[in-house]
Parts: C-alpha cells; sequence; structure tokens
C-alpha cells in the first residue's frame, strides 16, 4: 500500500523517464481510471492509501503507456463533441483538430443543417455520429472500408442511441455508396507512405489503413475528389481534413476538379487542415 500523491508522482517520473508527453498529466488519467473517480477529485484525496490490488492494475497500464500504447486505449473512451466515443485499436483515436472540423461545419450551416450527409472513412464513426446528434432532421450515412472500423462506429452510435438514425455501409470509398449528398466530410488517409516509419509510438498504435495515403499521401484524396461528384447534389458541399501541409495543393486538386467557393481553413494552431468546396452542376448564370 501507498499513498495516493507518491503513487502519483512515481508513476509521472516513470512515464517522464519512457519519454511520454504530459507524463503527469496521463499519470492522473491513469490513476483516476483506476480508482473510478475524476481526476480533479484526486487532490482532495492526496493522503488516501491505494491498495496492492489497485496498484496492481496501475502497474500494467503504466507499462503499456510506457510502451507507448495510446492514452485513450488505455481508458477506453475519449471525450469528443461534448459525447464520450470507444476508441481503441479499431480506428483512429479521435483528436481534437478533427473536433474542429465538426465545429467549423456546425458554424457553417447553423439553424439549416443538411438534408444528407456522408461521412467518408468515419473509423470511430466520431465525426458522422457528432454531426447526426447536433442535426437530428438531417439523415447520416457512416461509409469504410474496414469492418473492425464500422463495428466501432457502431458500437458508439448505439451508445449514442444515434444507431436508429444512422446507416453504415462498408464500401471502398464510393463504391457500395448509393445516392446524393448535401454534404460529405472525411478525414481520409493523408500520411505518405515514406513518412509512417517516423510517426510517434501513439500514432503507429493506429490501424496503417486509416493513416497510409499512398506515395504522396494525396492518392486517396485525390480518388476523392473526382468520385464525390458522382454524389453530390447540386449546391452540396465537400469538408476534408488533410496534412498539415495539404490544404493549398488539395484546394487546388478540388479547383481543378470544377469545385468553386474552395476555402482552406484553419485549426486551433494556425494551420490550414481543413478544406472546403461547394459542388454545383452547371456554372451559375449571371
Amino acid at each position: 500500500m501507498k499513498p495516493l500523491l507518491e503513487v502519483l508522482q512515481s508513476g509521472a517520473a516513470y512515464l517522464t523517464k519512457k519519454g511520454i508527453d504530459e507524463a503527469r498529466l496521463n499519470m492522473e488519467h491513469l490513476l483516476a481510471h483506476v480508482l473510478q473517480c475524476r481526476r480533479m477529485d484526486l487532490y482532495l484525496r492526496f493522503n488516501e492509501v491505494i491498495k496492492e490490488p489497485e496498484l496492481d492494475v496501475l502497474r500494467g497500464l503504466l507499462k503499456r503507456r510506457g510502451e507507448g500504447e495510446p492514452l485513450q486505449h488505455l481508458l477506453g473512451t475519449v471525450e469528443f463533441y461534448d459525447s464520450e466515443f470507444v476508441s481503441d485499436h479499431r480506428a483512429l483515436v479521435p483528436r481534437p483538430e478533427t473536433e474542429r472540423l465538426v465545429e467549423l461545419i456546425v458554424e457553417q450551416w447553423g439553424k439549416e443543417p443538411p438534408a444528407r450527409v456522408l461521412d467518408m472513412a468515419t473509423g470511430s464513426g466520431c465525426i458522422g455520429l457528432s454531426l447526426a446528434k447536433a442535426w437530428p432532421q438531417s439523415k447520416v450515412m457512416l461509409a469504410d472500408i474496414s469492418e473492425d472500423a464500422l463495428e466501432l462506429a457502431r458500437l458508439n452510435g448505439s451508445r449514442l442511441k444515434l444507431d436508429e438514425r444512422v446507416r453504415l455501409v462498408r464500401s471502398d470509398l464510393f463504391e457500395k455508396v448509393e445516392g446524393a449528398f448535401d454534404l460529405i466530410v472525411s478525414n481520409l488517409p493523408y500520411i505518405p507512405r515514406g513518412e509512417l516509419a517516423a510517426l510517434s509510438r501513439e500514432v503507429q498504435r493506429d490501424p496503417v489503413l486509416a493513416l497510409d495515403g499512398g506515395e504522396s499521401g494525396m492518392e486517396i484524396i485525390e480518388r476523392f475528389i473526382t468520385a464525390s461528384k458522382d454524389h453530390l447534389n447540386d449546391g452540396a458541399w465537400i469538408a476534408l481534413e488533410v496534412h498539415h501541409d495539404q490544404g493549398d495543393p488539395v484546394a487546388s486538386m478540388c479547383q481543378s476538379s470544377g469545385f468553386v467557393e474552395v476555402s482552406v481553413r484553419k485549426d486551433l494552431a494556425n494551420i490550414g487542415r481543413f478544406v472546403f468546396a461547394k459542388w454545383q452542376h452547371s456554372a451559375p448564370t449571371s
């Protein structure tokens, strides 16, 4: 048995030695998870003694975190756009920049959301399910090539009580997708293949299928832009999350494909990470 404060300090020191960023914050999350309390409650319990069974569980989690397993996988869930999503090896860990994409989309449509929405390469479902929750009247489809990812999205939809309002489709991009949409949003694989080996230990725990964007990093994005036009209603939009240096090239790609009102929007770190573009079947009349 050890005092909580001692456990917290020694665990943070261990994670620091293992090269984990924000080691103390990670340790606080793990300790709160084991004790089944809020992280901030730890500060009211510093003198409490942690018993051996709980220490055993904590040691196992610490070892796995020190080996680079993502904190979100160890906790089992992640907060995203005011909802809790299950997060594990089946899909990308939902990240703050993707949450910002959802915020920008909801801001743009305001009180008149699109009638039909497609979340392509949905992964955990965090984008599409967040939009379905924000827009109760919209019909939302979640598509992914990975059955594992769709299982995770299905679980998250059920937990959020949205499973009867969304449709899930296994599809290689638009291969099995039917109909046209008013908004197609996607966080496609965009890492250049040559950079995969240099990714952080945590990101390398994400599925390669969700990371590998081909030699240039934009091969799947280019396929998506070309194919999306056959699945967009007149005046519909696409909204993409791309790599930190792909905003302008992807915007140019959209313009070359005939999209209009193309813009690159910035994330919270002031990086042009989101590309929005509008599709019109015919040129507007003057």
